[in-house]
């Protein structure tokens, strides 16, 4: 019973440290990792993990060894905003792997991409047909970008001649049934306005709403909590 108790406050203990070291890292750490931060991340969670099962009270020297690790990231990150030519030994550099309508297979072999797994994320981002493409290009943390020919590319207003007006962040005034007080209040609406709104869409009270939204506009978005037994009348 000791030992179990001691091996949940140690398993508590590490990941409060790991919380810490992770704001401390960025929160790149858990997006878009380069292959460092990959690493950097396997090797912290392995010492955690033998931090908290830790018995023989030895959990000073796993506890330095993930400071060691995080500020050495944090270190290697600061000094590769500072030189380039660091940066690209520890993030990698893009790999042009398409241009112009050719396939360059010899960054395809580099990037350890055969033309199957190319084409299946050719897929995943929307372009079926190859051809359609202009430039793909491998990123350093992995993702390919693609960018289609002019011909195929979606049309946007300045091809129109269009002026769109900007839109801007919506605020989130009820999230499952709670208003959020300081987004209400920076809409510069209250609480009365709220509820007449939730009205006007078809609820009853705050607590019928999932999510309220208010835009730049002053325009209320009400999503009521539905019953799941009519969406799956709806669905049969």
């Amino acid at each position: 019973m000791k030992e179990a108790l001691y091996i949940i406050l140690l398993s508590l203990g590490s990941i409060i440290t790991i919380f810490i070291l992770t704001k401390l890292m960025g929160y790149r750490q858990m997006s878009q990792m380069s292959m460092f931060d990959y690493i950097n991340g396997i090797t912290i969670g392995s010492i955690a993990a033998e931090m908290a099962t830790s018995l023989d009270n030895n959990f000073i020297q796993p506890l330095i060894a993930m400071i060691v690790y995080a500020l050495t990231a944090v270190f290697l990150s600061w000094t590769s905003t500072k030189s380039m030519k660091l940066r690209r030994m520890i993030e990698g550099k893009p790999l042009v792997l398409m241009n112009n309508g050719e396939l360059y297979k010899e960054n395809l072999k580099k990037a350890k991409i055969d033309v199957s797994e190319f084409l299946v994320q050719c897929r995943v981002n929307g372009y079926f047909d190859v051809s359609k493409l202009q430039t793909a290009i491998l990123e350093g943390d992995g993702k390919i970008s693609f960018l289609p020919k002019a011909s195929n590319r979606s049309l946007t207003p300045s091809d129109m001649n269009l002026s769109p007006e900007q839109d801007y962040m919506v605020a989130n005034v009820i999230i499952d049934g709670k208003i959020m007080e300081e987004n209400l209040k920076h809409t510069g609406n209250d609480e009365k306005w709220l509820k007449k709104q939730i009205k006007a869409q078809g609820g009853d009270s705050i607590e019928d709403v999932l999510l309220a939204t208010c835009d730049s506009s002053n325009k209320a978005s009400i999503f009521l909590k539905n019953n799941c037994k009519k969406v799956k009348d709806i669905l049969m």
